[in-house]
């Protein structure tokens, strides 16, 4: 990328997160070279090219100014029939089923969809809602990335409002945001998790924890609270928490240390999702265990994955396609709403998913031999 296409990707990241607004004058050439370390001939280049393509506009003789772009479009503007959906992955686990639920009910109403994967990178996010602000959509499914932090794409969501583009969260939501939001209960998810080893007889319990993500917050919240209800003390190095970047390798390395403390073996392990319980069965099997009569196993999500290995698992079902297929229904409300010019009769709210335990082959009362 050259300067001048560096420069004019900055100033129009600034329109599309709602730091220039619409008729705002835009900042002097001299300053933009300051900002930039770049000539002027350079900033030029840029501003050219964006009043060009209507992103600003020239006053003679009083600058150059941000183009009110939902003004100037709104008149040969039609409804697009268009949704975005964005997930944080997108062609594995539980997500090609959300995204079917989404789709279907989207393209018997009439619409297309448009898919879009962050891989829960904050970057990828910014550059996916600067896409969608720069085209024409109805509107906006999104599972937010890293959303246990505070997200320095806010502006772009609050320039979303601004331009009348509705959004709905689905697995998570960005707090500051209160937006509407399809979720699983993950508190009560995790509680229920743990509580059924506990109830079990286990008291040694590993807990695995994604915490870059909401959900992972809120399971460990259930497995401390379920401790705490039940009057067991937790070891704290029986708590293992990991960022996305490290789900490959810090809990299978986590899991191994700790079956070699010979002193203090756990019983029981609570895990994030499925998919990290498959990879964690890989390390019990290299190390002789077997499950659930050496050690037992709760899993999250009920994926496909949570019968595909000899060990069925005891896992938490997520409604997957049923999330999706709400979260479609919801958007066209919000959207024929939007077209219609009115308010709406029927308030939408959020929705929170009950989280239900499917028990299976992998955990068992402890000291009890397994029966075949």
């Amino acid at each position: 990328m050259t300067k001048y296409q560096m420069v004019k990707q900055a100033i129009k990241s600034k329109i599309l997160n709602g730091t220039y607004l619409p008729n705002e004058k835009i900042s002097s050439e001299n300053s933009l070279m300051k900002e930039y370390g770049v000539s002027r001939h350079t900033i030029r280049m840029a501003i050219g090219e964006l009043v060009n393509e209507g992103w600003l506009y020239r006053e003679q003789g009083a600058g150059t100014f941000c183009s009110d772009r939902l003004q100037t479009e709104a008149a040969p503007q039609k409804q697009s029939k268009t949704i975005a959906i964005i997930t944080t992955y997108i062609s594995n686990y539980i997500f090609p089923s959300i995204i079917r639920g989404a789709e279907s009910y989207l393209s018997d109403q009439g619409y297309q969809v448009s898919i879009f994967s962050t891989n829960n990178d904050i970057e990828s996010e910014k550059r996916i809602l600067e896409t969608i602000l720069s085209q024409h959509v109805d509107g906006i499914i999104i599972e937010p990335t890293k959303s246990a932090y505070s997200n320095p794409n806010i502006n772009y969501y609050l320039n979303l409002e601004r331009t009348n583009i509705p959004y709905i969260m689905i697995n998570a939501f960005y707090d500051e945001l209160e937006p509407l939001c399809l979720v699983v209960d993950d508190e009560k998810g995790g509680f229920l998790q743990t509580e059924h080893l506990i109830k079990q007889g286990h008291k040694k319990i590993i807990g695995f924890f994604k915490t870059d993500d909401a959900q992972g917050v809120k399971r460990m919240k259930g497995y401390i609270k379920a401790h705490r209800a039940n009057q067991i003390t937790i070891d704290p190095n029986y708590i293992v928490t990991y960022q996305s970047e490290e789900k490959e390798t810090k809990p299978l390395a986590e899991l191994e240390r700790l079956l070699t403390n010979e002193q203090s073996i756990a019983t029981g392990i609570v895990c994030y999702n499925d998919e990290l319980a498959i990879k964690l069965l890989d390390v019990l099997r290299e190390k002789n265990l077997h499950v659930p009569n050496d050690i037992s196993m709760v899993s999250f999500d009920d994926s496909f994955l949570a019968v595909v290995s000899e060990v069925k698992l005891t896992t938490i079902r997520h409604p997957q396609n049923q999330m999706g297929e709400d979260a479609a229904k919801m958007m066209v409300e919000l959207v024929e709403e939007k077209h219609a010019n009115k308010k709406k009769d029927i308030v939408l709210n959020s929705v929170t998913y009950e989280p239900e335990l499917i028990i299976r082959q992998s955990t068992k009362h402890q000291g009890v031999p397994e029966t075949n």
